[in-house]
This record gives structure tokens, sequence and C-alpha cells, in this order.
């Protein structure tokens, strides 16, 4: 089990529920826009959130948008390790860095110093695409070995200097080296984990890889917190990382929607209605199951778990619950009864 910390008041870590991150796109320093998104974001179900702060006024930022938020604010730094300073006086709850990056040891020793007075603890963040030189020389490029030799000599700096409260990630675009990074990461410490696959791309792409590299360690017990990437709206990742939790079986909470692919048997118009049944659920709360199914094949029978279904006919679906026969619906009206039987629940 990992060690466990505390971003604002997430644990992260020690056998605490996985939190899911985000980050904000917007400019921090524009402070309605970016607490805007903040809230809107922790509506969908983010638990963290980062912003980055580039320069000063990004940095002065910070304690305006945390007097308006409900989550823990993670400041990402790059360079100037000024900047970590001033976030950590105006009370950010962490700090995401890469030490290699931001000066001579005297800054990092700055940085832990004032992190470990006020308890805020840092993410070391190394990125395939930004990995030391002197590594991708001495591994023939961006290597797992690479990855984890670059976030433990990182670590190693912080500890010299008395600063043990640390998560790590190394995250690339490559999703299979993703994965043997952090599976090597994992033998090597037990420090918390923070999971992405960086770069992952348009929604389309990007939650396939985030599947397989985020969805596929989780299954291995290996990740304490969690950013799914995306060239999208952020609230988009939201969805998508609560989607891999659920499928990694690490959240029950929420509707659990399974539908069958349809196949020749199939003489209803299912596809648009399992869409509508998806999107009529997106805010639903209750811990359950609901199945819509193409036919009787794979109706009662296959999804007997669910809570509550549908099975389609010939223009007509028939509503079962744990398996039993309710009652057969016109086409049109599915949807609608389908959600009254789920408002019974």
């Amino acid at each position: 089990m990992t060690k466990k910390l505390f971003v604002g008041g997430v644990a992260v870590g020690g056998g605490a529920p996985v939190s899911i991150q985000s980050m904000c796109n917007t400019k921090t320093d524009d402070v309605a826009a970016t607490v805007e998104q903040i809230k809107a974001l922790t509506a969908a179900g983010c638990e963290i959130i980062r912003v980055a702060i580039p320069d000063q006024a990004a940095a002065e930022a910070v304690d305006r948008i945390k007097e308006q938020i409900d989550i823990p604010l993670i400041a990402d730094i790059h360079f100037n390790h000024k900047l970590a300073l001033e976030v950590a006086r105006r009370g950010i709850d962490a700090i995401r860095i890469n030490p290699g990056n931001i000066g001579g040891e005297e800054n990092v020793k700055a940085v832990a110093d004032i992190c470990r007075e006020k308890k805020i603890p840092i993410r070391i963040g190394v990125n395939g695409g930004s990995l030391e030189k002197e590594l991708r020389a001495k591994y023939g490029g961006v290597t797992a070995e690479a990855l984890v030799e670059s976030a433990m000599g990182h670590v190693h700096l912080l500890n010299r200097f008395d600063f043990d409260d640390i998560c790590i990630s190394v995250k690339c675009s490559d999703v299979p080296l993703t994965m043997a990074a952090y599976r090597l990461l994992s033998q090597r410490t037990d420090y918390p984990l923070h999971l992405g696959v960086t770069e992952a791309g348009t929604p389309s792409m990007g939650m396939v890889k985030s599947a397989m590299g985020i969805g596929g360690l989780l299954c291995l017990g290996i990740g304490d917190t969690l950013r799914v990437t995306l060239t999208a709206d952020p609230v988009e990742e939201i969805y998508a990382a609560k989607k891999i939790l659920k499928a990694a079986g690490l959240r029950k909470e929420g509707v659990n929607l399974i539908s069958c692919p349809t196949c020749g048997r199939t003489r209803i118009d299912l596809i648009p209605i399992a869409e509508e049944v998806e999107r009529r659920l997106m805010d639903c709360g209750k811990n359950i199951t609901v199945a819509v199914m193409g036919c009787i094949v794979n109706g009662p029978g296959e999804a007997s778990a669910a809570d509550i279904g549908i099975a389609g006919g010939d223009g007509e679906g028939l509503l079962f619950r744990k398996g039993k026969p309710l009652y057969k619906v016109p086409q049109d009206r599915l949807v609608d009864a389908l959600m009254a039987e789920i408002e019974k629940l």
C-alpha cells in the first residue's frame, strides 16, 4: 500500500479512494472565468483541480480563486521557483513541479522548506517529452527505466532537504511505455502515484488511450489519483475518468448502463434509444444497473442482474426488473416508461 498524503481535505494514497483530477484551460489570472470553470468541473465530479501558474499575475490570483471554490487547488509550475514560493504563501493545497527545471539545488531547498512548513504536498511530474538529455543518452531514448530514474532522482533530491510529502507521475503519450513506467515505479517506491496518459488526444482516441493506460494500471492495483487528458472541454475529462473508475470496479455510485451491440435479431431501433437513455441518466445518482437490450435473447435472461431494463421486440419493448417481465410498451414511449420505472427505484 502506498503512503497517504492530503491535498487539502482529499486523501491520496494509503487505501483512499482513487480521486479524479482535471486542469483548467482558462487564464488563471482571469479569476471569474477560472472559478466558473472549476465550479462546472466540481458539479461534474472533479475532486482536485490544477491551474497553470506561468507568471506572477497567475500566482497572485490563487487566494482569490481558493476562497470561491470547494475543492483543493494545485499549482502547476515550471522553471520559476519563486512562483512556487508565492502560491505557497497564498494557501495553495499542492504544487506540481519538476525539481530538475526550477534552477539549482538552493531553489529546490527553498520550495521544500516552505512546503514542509505549510504542509503542502509536492507532485513530481516527469514527462516523456521533457526527460533529461543525459537520461535519454544513457537509455537510448525515452524508456520506462529512464522515466523512473528521473522521478526517483527528484525524490532523492527532495528527501535530502527533509521533504517526504510526495506524489509521483511518469506520463508519456505512448500507452505501453506509460504502463511499463508506472509498473516499474510501483515496485521501486511506496509514494502515491498520479496516473495519466499525457497528450492522449481528442475524445475519440484519447478516451481509448486513457482507458487502456489508466484503466489497465488501476486493474493491476496501481494508482491513487488520476487525470484523463483530452483535447476538449475539461468537463469531458471528468466524465471519462468516472467511466474508467466504474469499468475498473473502483466506483459503484451512479448508474451502470449496459446495452447490447444489436444483431440481426433486433427489430427495434435500439441505438438511438440507448443513446437517449444514457443522456437522460447522465445526472442520475442512483446506484443501479440499467439494461438496454435488443431482443428477448439478450433481455431478461442475460441481463437478469439489472435492476431495471428493456428488451426490444418488433417496434416495441418489454420492460423487466431483475429478470422478471413487467409489461410491453411501444417504441416511441419506451424511454419514458423506462425512466418512470427508474424513478420508482
